[in-house]
C-alpha cells in the first residue's frame, strides 16, 4: 500500500477508526509527521487533537540507530537487544539529553499547557508510520499514565514486528498495512517531505483537549 502523502494516509486511517466516533475519542499525535495524520483523523471523528512528544535514544556510535525511546512524563522504552552492551551511564545521559529536547518541543507546541487527564476517553495515539516502534511504545506508555478508558495505537504502516510491539502496549491497534519487506516509513509515501515546528503548531491550533467540566 502506497500513500500519496500524509493527508492521504490520515484520511484512510480515519475511515478505519470510524467505529470509535462515539467513544469520546481524542487524537494524540507524535510530531512532526504524525500531526498531519492526526489532524485528518481528528477532523473526521470530530475529536480534539493534542501531541505527545517522544524522542529516540541514540546508540553511542551510531546516532541514526535507536536503542530505545523516552517520552514526556518520563516514560522510557529500552530495546534490550539493541541496547545490549551499552553502558547504563551512557543510557542515563542520553535520556537526560533527550528529555531536555522534549521540554523544548513541548513548549513550542503547547506552551505551558499540559495534556489533561483522559479519564473516560478513548485516546488514539498516531504517527505517520513506525519502524522499530520504540518511540510509539514510549508515547503509548506516556498516554497510558493519563488514564484513558481505551488506548488505541493507529498508524498507516508498520512492519509486522512493530504491530506486535504496539499490541503489547495498547488496547487496540489499527494499522492499514504491515508489509514484511519493510526498510523505512518513507518508502510507502510518494511525498514524505519533512515538516517544521511552525507547520505543526498551525495544525494544532485550537485543537487541544478540554478539561473536564470546562
Amino acid at each position: 500500500m502506497i500513500f500519496s502523502d500524509r493527508k492521504d494516509a490520515g484520511r484512510r486511517l480515519a475511515r478505519a477508526l470510524e467505529h470509535l466516533r462515539h467513544r469520546r475519542p481524542c487524537v494524540i499525535a507524535i510530531p512532526r509527521g504524525g500531526v498531519v495524520v492526526g489532524r485528518e483523523i481528528a477532523d473526521h471523528l470530530g475529536a480534539p487533537i493534542e501531541v505527545v512528544v517522544p524522542r529516540k535514544l541514540r546508540a553511542p556510535f551510531n546516532p541514526e540507530f535507536a536503542i530505545g525511546a523516552v517520552a514526556e512524563g518520563g516514560a522510557v522504552a529500552i530495546d534490550d537487544e539493541s541496547a545490549r552492551g551499552v553502558d547504563q551511564r551512557y543510557i542515563d545521559g542520553e535520556i537526560a539529553e533527550q528529555e531536555a529536547e522534549i521540554k523544548r518541543r513541548v513548549l513550542a507546541y503547547r506552551g505551558a499547557r499540559r495534556i489533561p487527564p483522559l479519564d473516560g476517553r478513548t485516546a488514539i495515539v498516531t504517527d505517520d508510520g513506525i519502524a522499530t516502534g520504540a518511540t510509539m511504545v514510549a508515547a503509548l506508555r506516556s498516554v497510558r499514565a493519563l488514564g484513558p478508558a481505551h488506548l488505541v495505537a493507529a498508524v498507516p504502516v508498520a512492519p509486522p514486528e512493530g504491530v506486535a510491539r504496539m499490541a503489547e502496549e495498547a488496547d487496540e491497534v489499527v494499522c492499514l498495512s504491515a508489509p514484511v519487506m519493510f526498510q523505512a516509513v518513507g518508502q510507502f509515501y510518494d511525498d514524505f517531505r519533512q515538516l517544521e515546528d511552525e507547520a505543526v503548531c498551525d495544525l494544532l491550533a485550537g485543537g487541544g483537549i478540554p478539561e473536564e467540566g470546562g
